[in-house]
């Protein structure tokens, strides 16, 4: 019994030494592997790191040397691996000498050397730049001015928010310049709402808001026109262009305030003719074979008072040899005798055919139970058909392809 014991005991002895020298050569080994570790990582950080950020950095210098230099996105050592999001205001890189090394000098940060640093991309100021806003510098030839208002409905109260803005680059008859707006609600002519007086400028900043009461049914047939006149030393009042806005496009909400400018216009001074006037403009584009009618407005109308007005349109209707071929209306508007339209229409039309091809464009009043009247009628076309103002028209329209021809019409009766 003694002898097993003491043979007990001494495997027992011989196992925990074996146990005991197998976990100190764990514990060796680990240790030799971490200083391996620390031995290798460190030259790269203090040496070989520093020259491929030099490389990169000035990579990054030859590429923008014949560009606009762009910002480098750098990553500094201490922050490898962490979160970018939870940067402190501490932890940023700033140019001192070279933005493209060194951070800035002053107090010492969570790290002073950019040594183990690396680029990982670079920012290109260019593409952050608003767009630029040309509405202020193209002007277009023969310009008498621009001028700019933003609009707003407010459905609940339905009222019409107008905001007028500013006008540039005014052509006034005389040295000085005085002007003032006139703001009218069509087909209402008869009463308007009138802007301050901007003294002794061509460019004056208005920055004043009108209201107009109108319902949401009546919204989209009204028309927005604005009057620009300017006053003399003798207080009298010249007319320098006008903008004529119809709001039927446009989507108008509460949360949708609209910033516009248009180029003013010089107003038709001729009175109208027996039967009133349409404004109409031509456009062919030879390439797609495709005529274009833009009808813009009408004024003068004699409306049939002896019954209600239902709507006051325009009938576009395309004649070949005077064969019918295809016509297209634009919407019916309340009986006004000064519509605002501004619809386009398009029609199939060979090149070939222009020396036979005509337009009429017949201005028509709808009443309830009753006919539609005929108020007016005009035809454009090529010398089989037309001449004078209606031939010079189509003739412009020919000779300037891919233009919008833009001109004043008398209607009649002729058919």
């Amino acid at each position: 019994e003694q002898a097993v014991a003491v043979a007990g005991g001494i495997i027992g002895g011989i196992l925990l030494f074996v146990l005991l020298g197998i976990t100190a050569y764990l514990l060796w080994k680990k240790f030799c592997h971490l200083f391996s570790y620390e031995k290798l990582i460190n030259p790269v950080k203090t040496t070989n790191a520093n020259a491929i950020f030099q490389d990169q950095a000035n990579s990054e210098i030859h590429l923008n040397s014949t560009r606009s230099r762009s910002v480098p996105f750098i990553i500094p050592p201490t922050l490898h691996g962490r979160d970018w999001i939870h940067l402190t205001n501490e932890e940023q890189v700033q140019e001192d000498r070279d933005p493209f090394m060194t951070p800035q000098s002053g107090p010492r940060s969570s790290f002073h050397s950019l040594a183990g640093a690396y680029v990982v991309g670079t920012i290109n100021p260019d593409l952050y730049k608003f767009p630029e806003d040309k509405s202020e510098t193209d002007f277009p030839d023969g310009s008498i001015g621009r001028l700019w208002f933003s609009i707003e409905y407010e459905q609940e109260s339905e009222r019409l928010l107008v905001s007028l803005i500013k006008v540039r680059k005014l052509q006034p008859p005389a040295d000085s310049c005085s002007p003032f707006v006139k703001i009218y609600l069509l087909p209402d002519e008869r009463s308007y709402l009138q802007s301050k007086t901007k003294r002794k400028t061509l460019n004056p900043q208005f920055d004043e808001n009108f209201v107009f009461q109108v319902s949401s049914k009546m919204l989209l047939q009204r028309t927005l026109k604005f009057l620009v006149y300017h006053v003399d030393k003798q207080k009298k009042h010249h007319l320098l262009g006008q903008v004529i806005f119809p709001l039927k496009n446009e989507a108008l909400t509460e949360d949708n305030k609209l910033v516009i400018w248009r180029d003013l216009e010089k107003e038709n001074l001729e009175p109208p003719s027996e039967h009133g006037d349409i404004q109409f403009s031509l456009s062919y584009n030879d390439y797609l074979g495709r005529l274009t009618v833009v009808v813009l407005r009408a004024r003068g109308l004699k409306l049939q008072e002896e019954s209600p007005a239902v709507g006051v349109y325009v009938k576009v209707s395309l004649m070949n040899h005077n064969k019918f071929i295809k016509s297209k209306k634009t919407a019916a508007l309340l009986g006004t005798p000064n519509p605002v339209y501004n619809e386009t229409f398009s029609f199939k039309a060979d090149q070939t055919e222009l020396d036979t091809a005509s337009l009429s464009l017949s201005v028509l009043q709808s009443n309830k139970g009753e006919k539609t009247l005929l108020l007016g009628r005009v035809v454009v076309g090529p010398f089989m058909y037309t001449r004078g103002r209606e031939l010079e028209h189509w003739n412009e329209m020919i000779s300037k392809p891919k233009e919008l021809v833009k001109r004043w019409h008398a209607l009649c009766h002729s058919t």
